[in-house]
């Protein structure tokens, strides 16, 4: 069942690529559809072999919505701050305990922390249990806000992944 599910896949990819783009198949397009294609197939691979990586699927798939949403709510702001003539960033350094464990989890929370403009993670504490960032936008120093902001948002979501289902 799983080859023909992946034929009728590749049949559909090749016949929409072929009448968008003839003669181009390292096209963007195709790009996309082969990844489109390849989790699809993953995804049903996963729903039907293991609920618990579908469950993490699932998972995965909310924690990139919410990065993505968090990527342009941040690049609108960076965006107007540089657009227009006063400045309203007030940087600071926040210190965010962590309930990550592995070096797994530090390294997500940290690099998603990163890929998000106006933030950056800067060290974690010796006894990994401090992630220390800089954030270009407290609003009046009110870095506790800042702190449960990253703790409900990216480490919450990245511990449900990491973390078994009945843990998380």
């Amino acid at each position: 069942m799983i080859i023909l599910l992946n034929l009728l896949i590749a049949t559909l990819m090749t016949w929409f690529t072929q009448a968008v783009y003839p003669g181009i198949p390292a096209s963007g397009f195709t790009t996309l559809l082969l990844f489109v294609a390849w989790s699809t197939l993953l995804w049903l691979l996963m729903f039907f072999y293991n609920e618990a990586a579908f469950y993490k699927s699932r998972q995965i798939g909310v924690l990139v919505l919410f990065y993505l949403k968090e990527l342009v709510a941040a690049s609108l702001r960076v965006a107007y701050e540089v657009l227009t003539p006063q400045d309203h960033m007030q940087p600071a350094v926040v210190a965010i305990p962590l309930e990550a464990e592995t070096e797994l989890e530090i390294t997500l929370l940290a690099n998603f922390i990163t890929l998000t403009p106006g933030t950056l993670s800067i060290d974690v504490s010796a006894d990994r249990k401090t992630l220390y960032v800089h954030e270009v936008y407290v609003e009046s120093g009110d870095t506790d806000k800042v702190r449960q902001q990253i703790k409900d948002g990216f480490e919450k979501k990245i511990l449900k992944i990491t973390r078994s289902r009945s843990n998380a």
